[in-house]
């Protein structure tokens, strides 16, 4: 244990973010960095509890008070290799993970959490400038080869296990760059997407074949894939969740993720192939209370959009955990994400209605409703009714649908391989086993278990990169650990 003190002595502190006015101009990161002092401070709260029930809330079973202890006493080999034992990418995970590990710190019962986000953060940049991070040379080659279908972060674990287990490894991305919902989902202010070139380069010097603007059952028929030994299927949960109301046809209602992916286009220089969705100028409505609408808000933002208003059907969530929300459970708070700092009108238990156009179809406005939540014994919501007399009109130009996602694309891969579906529409397969209905198919992370955190997809692919092992091996020495 760094120091036995720690958390009587240092209050939780995070880094410095640049001014508001300053970060809307661009769409770099704009979270600062750790003094030394501050680090060393902060893995010092650390209280290396009897029972940590931060590895149960980390769903990669990270082993944090280790990696906390290595970082107070500066012993920063042994911290970067305590943490990528667990967890192949810290450095997505650093940035974007909503942290349930900190929601199940002990410390956090009675005080703020450990900052063991941002110390992991911190932890993997500090590998990869000191040069702890390398490739993986595995010389003891299985003669196996596995494809895996999709490159975000299920995707890229799956493959980068393999590649540790001695198997060839190929990935299939139907988008012109690497990186499926890390490149082209998470907007660059909060992922610079030079951090997932970095980790390209170390997995393609490991070994790792990338195939891109390769859309298997489409460009590539999924024919292609019976070459190989073992194929894992890690497309995500990719169709979005619609508003099916009148005006719902009008121009300037779009899908959250084609507005967000257009952006990351434009700050890649790739080419963007259809019309373009920009908020300069205008009134955005965004429909979806979750981190995909708070992308929205900062994207429309550094637009240079009028007014940005973000709705959401659910009452507002409390401040601080209820009895329906016992330590050390994830609690559903009320998030403020630095995005509704730069500026952002919220509006909580309301219901679009229909949107209204103009003569030429383009979107002048949504008309709306006040909801009247009922809650059970423990105030969670259960039914709602609409406030009479609240139905209004709110002026906007341009709309994101952020509510969430449905399933996987059925169209082409999945249907042309036969493989099955639960009842939700996502691919069929055991948390314990991982495979489909075909012999050597297997699936991971969003595709598999829905729509869910980077950190689960991360474990996902970890998972299901040792049952496919087992299956081509009849053991695997890949484990949690890997």
């Amino acid at each position: 244990m760094g120091k036995a003190t720690g958390f009587l002595e240092y209050e939780r502190t995070l880094p410095q973010k640049d001014a508001v006015e300053s970060r809307k101009q661009n769409y770099q990161e704009f979270v600062q960095s750790y003094t030394d002092e501050q680090l060393n401070n902060q893995a010092a709260r650390c209280m290396n509890c009897g029972i940590p029930f931060c590895h149960s809330g980390c769903p990669l079973g990270n082993v944090i008070p280790e990696f906390n202890d290595a970082v107070y006493d500066g012993k920063w080999e042994e911290a970067y290799q305590i943490l990528s034992s667990t967890n192949n990418f810290p450095e997505f995970t650093g940035r974007i993970c909503p942290a349930p590990c900190e929601s199940a710190c002990v410390l956090g019962i009675n005080k703020s959490p450990v900052a063991i986000e941002e110390i992991e953060k911190h932890i993997i940049e500090i590998a990869y400038k000191k040069g702890y991070v390398q490739p993986n040379k595995s010389y003891l080659k299985t003669g196996k080869r596995v494809a895996v279908v999709g490159s975000g972060p299920s995707g890229l674990a799956a493959a980068a296990q393999l590649n540790k287990a001695g198997h060839d490894v190929v990935v299939y991305e139907r988008d012109d760059k690497v990186g499926g919902l890390l490149r082209y989902g998470i907007p660059d202010f909060k992922l610079d997407k030079s951090v997932i070139d970095r980790r390209i380069e170390i997995m393609e010097q490991s070994g790792i074949e990338f195939r891109t603007n390769a859309e298997v059952g489409n460009n590539v028929p999924a024919q292609e894939l019976k070459a190989y030994d073992a194929i894992v299927l890690a497309g995500g949960s990719t169709i979005p969740r619609d508003l099916k109301i009148p005006g719902r046809e009008l121009k300037g209602v779009h899908y959250a993720m084609d507005f967000l992916k257009q952006q990351n286009k434009r700050v890649g220089n790739s080419p963007i192939e259809v019309e373009e969705i920009h908020a300069a100028g205008k009134n955005v409505l965004v429909i979806g209370g979750g981190d995909t609408g708070s992308d929205c808000v900062g994207t429309s933002n550094r637009h240079g959009a009028v007014s940005v208003t973000q709705f959401e059907l659910m009452p507002t969530p409390p401040q601080s955990r209820t009895d329906a929300m016992p330590w050390p459970t994830y609690p559903m708070l009320l998030k403020t994400t630095t995005s509704h700092e730069e500026g952002c009108q919220r509006h909580w238990s309301i219901s679009t209605k229909e949107f209204l156009g103009d003569e030429n179809g383009n979107l002048r406005a949504a008309k709306v409703v006040d909801l009247s939540w009922e809650t059970d014994e423990n105030g969670r919501p259960t039914k709602f009714a609409e406030v009479e007399g609240s139905e209004r009109e709110i002026p906007c130009e341009l709309v994101t649908l952020a509510m969430g996602f449905l399933n996987p694309q059925h169209e082409g891969l999945l249907q042309q391989l036969g493989v099955d579906l639960d009842p939700r529409g996502n691919v069929l397969a055991s948390e314990a086993e991982y495979k489909t209905n075909l012999s050597n198919v297997f699936t991971a992370g969003d595709m598999r278990r829905g729509q869910s955190l980077v950190v689960w997809a991360i474990s996902e692919g970890r998972e299901c990169a040792r049952k496919v092992d087992e299956f081509l091996m009849g053991k695997s020495e890949l484990d949690i650990r890997g």
